[in-house]
């Protein structure tokens, strides 16, 4: 079936029928042809009505060859060339992009013409989301929808306030719960506050993995809740055995509600469907999901609780709509969470996740022991961090060494750009100023995908232990674009 509605007899005051256009339409509203159309303008436009500076930084980098097709873990660019991606738009195609029940979950939806978003009624699929959610949260009873991860940190931040009657939040160095103004408090790089602060008074932070920090920080019972991440995205940190489990014993101690951050680790990431399911008796107060519950189509976000904590948000029918967001249970966004959660059942890409992750450490384990540069091998699942770090042969040493005075971190783009453009495979840098090269494929990856993972980290790490090589090469033009860059601010 086709699904199009026809364009609008006449344009809006002031704009004309073909304004902006490079090549004319057809009648039928076609967003592949206005795409298409417009292709060529893709970063003029960018740079001219929204962030130029991203545009540069493309550029700079050489990631700038406009991906135009994406179908599960592959993304196809201006030219036809094919790539392997390890970035999932930072997790959110975990059932990898386009699939074809999303998509079908999706047009069901807008067949169905359902009366969405009425506001004075109840969603039916909300319902069946939450219900299927909780199956996965034993203790929690109860879920609040938002539009993203940090909309709901931002929700659970209220609602541990309104529980407790505490004004205290608490998080760890390290730590990323978002960018909006409760969540940015809770950030633990400074790179991300610097210019827009006051944040919140009364967000503290805490070292990651540290218990005795972590029980002088709540014993003065101030703290309405504690938000951590069983493993940190900036980095890939995993916590020691013990860790968790301390965690929500000092909380539970001192009245402090433990909240387990799944927004980048759930729905399976790491081999389990929750990240805590890996450690012994871990029970949440609230849990903290987004990202991969929208199929990577609908935004959508979610705070499952313990009844007794939503009661007291919502404890008065005069105080049914105290907290709210408009879009957040909207039909598409329902849907799109309804069908990635059958997804990862029908097709076991947890159990996915879990084999191939254990394959890929494996291999990268096997591959660090001959390289001096490859200083850690981390993860679980499909959330791995490849950590570099400084040499001991004297011709490396010195080249690293430069590479740090100018910009620390910047090694890993050394790694990164060279894999992106001779090995077509896309991944990120853990985090700013940060030494690790994080995977974060979608959950649905093949075993021919682990292999083209393993030669083509292995082709690039290699080269990178030549000195003089086409990395070291690199390192240099981009420290003098950095130097640059420093002079300029």
């Amino acid at each position: 079936m086709t699904h199009s509605s026809t364009a609008p007899a006449t344009a809006p005051r002031g704009v004309s029928q073909n304004d902006g256009a490079s090549a004319p339409v057809d009648s039928a509203y076609d967003l592949a042809a206005l795409v298409a159309a417009r292709e060529n303008e893709r970063f003029a436009l960018h740079s001219k009505y929204l962030n130029e500076m991203w545009v540069r930084v493309l550029k700079t980098i050489g990631y700038d060859v406009g991906f135009t097709r994406g179908l599960g873990p592959y993304l196809w660019d201006r030219k036809g060339d094919r790539y392997l991606d390890l970035l999932s738009g930072w997790g959110v195609f975990a059932v990898g992009r386009n699939h074809p029940a999303l998509r079908e979950a999706l047009l069901s939806v807008l067949d169905g013409e359902f009366a969405n978003l009425v506001q004075l009624d109840v969603s039916v699929l909300a319902g069946v989301l939450a219900e299927k959610l909780l199956a996965y949260a034993p203790g929690l009873e109860k879920v609040f929808f938002a539009n993203s991860g940090a909309e709901s940190v931002e929700a659970a931040i209220k609602f541990a306030r309104a529980a407790t009657g505490r004004a205290g939040i608490l998080h760890c160095a390290h730590s990323f719960h978002g960018l909006t103004y409760g969540s940015l408090s809770m950030n633990g790089d400074e790179i991300f506050k610097k210019g827009f602060g006051p944040l919140l008074p009364n967000a503290r932070e805490v070292p990651f993995d540290d218990l005795a920090a972590l029980d002088a920080a709540l014993k003065g019972r101030d703290v309405a809740a504690f938000f951590v991440e069983p493993i940190q995205g900036k980095g890939v940190n995993i916590p020691s055995d013990g860790y968790l489990a301390g965690a929500q014993a000092l909380c539970r101690k001192y009245g402090t509600l433990f909240v387990a951050d799944e927004i980048q680790t759930g729905l399976g990431r790491t081999g389990r469907f929750f990240a805590i399911d890996h450690f012994d008796g871990i029970e949440p107060d609230m849990i903290v999901v987004a990202k991969a519950l929208s199929g990577g189509h609908v935004p959508v976000g979610a705070v499952l609780t313990r009844k007794w904590i939503f009661d007291k948000v919502f404890d008065r029918m005069d105080r049914a709509v105290v907290h709210g967001s408009t879009f957040s249970k909207n039909d598409l966004a329902m849907a799109a969470g309804v069908a990635t959660l059958d997804v990862m059942k029908n097709e076991r890409v947890v159990e996915n996740a879990a084999a191939k992750g254990e394959r890929l450490l494996a291999s990268f384990r096997k591959m660090a022991e001959g390289y001096e540069l490859v200083a850690d091998i981390r993860g679980k699942g499909l959330m791995i961090g490849v950590e570099f770090g400084p040499p001991q042969s004297f011709k490396l040493k010195a080249a690293w060494n430069l590479l740090e005075t100018v910009n620390s971190g910047l090694f890993c783009q050394l790694i990164s750009i060279p894999l992106f453009r001779d090995h077509k495979v896309l991944t990120q840098v853990a985090g700013h100023g940060n030494h690790t090269i994080k995977l974060l494929p979608p959950l649905t990856i093949s075993d021919a995908d682990c292999d083209w993972i393993e030669t083509s980290f292995d082709a690039v790490i290699a080269d990178a232990h030549k000195a003089p090589s086409a990395v070291w090469s690199l390192g240099k033009t981009l420290a003098e674009h950095a130097i640059k860059a420093r002079m300029s601010g």
